[in-house]
């Protein structure tokens, strides 16, 4: 016998409702990376551009819809967000951002070890220790959202 408390109606159960404690230690991990991040003086879009790119990855319609606000709000622009899963075909990204974006693929598909090394090795030439290890935190944590929301089904509303 389940318990429906935290099912959307599609066979599913929402993670979030379902195992709250958890749900909000992965909050609290999330709140955590956001600051080391900018400690570290990573600018809210850049970190937002690797939230994307991996929700883009993994085909996470919520955390897209989520993080596409959150980069408007940070001052990203609407030609940078639509060139964003072609990353490497345009030059409006900056050589921090590239760097970012090729860990957070590498993060997000790891068995692709020659990629990984490449990224890594490009991140290494733009950022310090600190800012690299905010970049794949930033990753991991993203990748585990996307995890709840895709398993969970979570749905995209419509808003006016």
């Amino acid at each position: 016998m389940s318990d429906t408390a935290g099912a959307p109606g599609n066979g599913r159960v929402y993670l979030d409702k379902q195992s709250p404690t958890a749900y909000h230690a992965l909050i609290q991990t999330a709140e955590t990376v956001r600051a080391t991040a900018a400690s570290a003086g990573l600018d809210r879009i850049l970190v937002e551009l690797v939230n994307l790119r991996v929700s883009q990855i993994n085909g996470c319609a919520y955390c897209l819809d989520v993080h596409t606000r959150a980069a408007l709000r940070a001052g990203e622009t609407t030609q940078r967000l639509a060139v964003l899963a072609a990353w490497r075909d345009t030059d409006v990204f900056t050589a921090r951002e590239r760097a970012a974006l090729a860990l957070a693929e590498a993060t997000t598909s790891p068995a692709d070890e020659l990629a990984q090394e490449r990224a890594y090795a490009q991140a290494r030439e733009v950022f310090g220790d600190d800012e690299l290890s905010a970049v794949l935190w930033v990753a991991i944590t993203i990748n585990a959202f996307n995890r709840v929301s895709i398993l969970s089904k979570h749905p995209v509303r419509a808003r006016g």
